[in-house]
């Protein structure tokens, strides 16, 4: 999906109900509205607020209203899939949220750059996913050192932060230059 063709059309669906959204979105839909990455993707995920059932229903039935057009939206490419991370991420998050889509009825914000490439990083750490997006991101030396210690504190294992640094290092290395 082409989060901005989607968003706007899904802005007309949602001001048809007379429903309003307000959201952080993070993910590949954010990265996309944010123009650094121009490329499909298969959701739009909400960090925060929990999304009310409302428009999880009305969301529901534009995928499927898409599908009968031709479109490959699941019913769920609107969804809190990543809600776990909110409150992980560094005080003051809320404070540093920029508007990536605003339409009628919707409004969607995404972390600030820092917080962003955390949430990114982390998601290439524990899952060995976002490798392109995180090059994307085109990270400063300074930027993954400064997002190392929190990195570090994500995970009990012992191993986690000789992980961490193995992780961002590989990513420096990619980028051209060494952590």
């Amino acid at each position: 999906m082409d989060p901005k063709v989607v968003l706007a059309a899904f802005d007309a669906h949602l001001a048809a109900r007379h429903l309003r959204l307000e959201a952080v979105v993070i993910g590949g839909a954010a990265l996309n509205l944010l123009g650094v990455v121009h490329r499909t993707t298969k959701d739009c995920d909400i960090l925060h607020p929990a999304l009310p059932q409302a428009v999880v229903e009305a969301a529901k039935e534009f995928a499927a209203l898409r599908r009968a057009d031709g479109d490959v939206l699941a019913d769920d490419w609107l969804n809190n899939g990543p809600q776990s991370l909110a409150p992980l991420l560094p005080t003051g998050w809320q404070e540093r949220l920029v508007v990536v889509f605003e339409g009628d009825v919707i409004v969607l914000r995404s972390l600030g750059r820092l917080d962003l490439l955390r949430s990114k990083v982390f998601s290439l750490c524990d899952r060995a996913l976002d490798l392109n997006d995180c090059v994307a991101l085109a990270p400063t030396p300074e930027e993954l050192r400064e997002i190392e210690p929190w990195l570090a504190l994500q995970d009990g294992n012992p191993d986690w932060p000789d992980h961490v640094r193995s992780v961002l290092e590989d990513l420096g290395r990619r980028l051209g230059y060494v952590v």
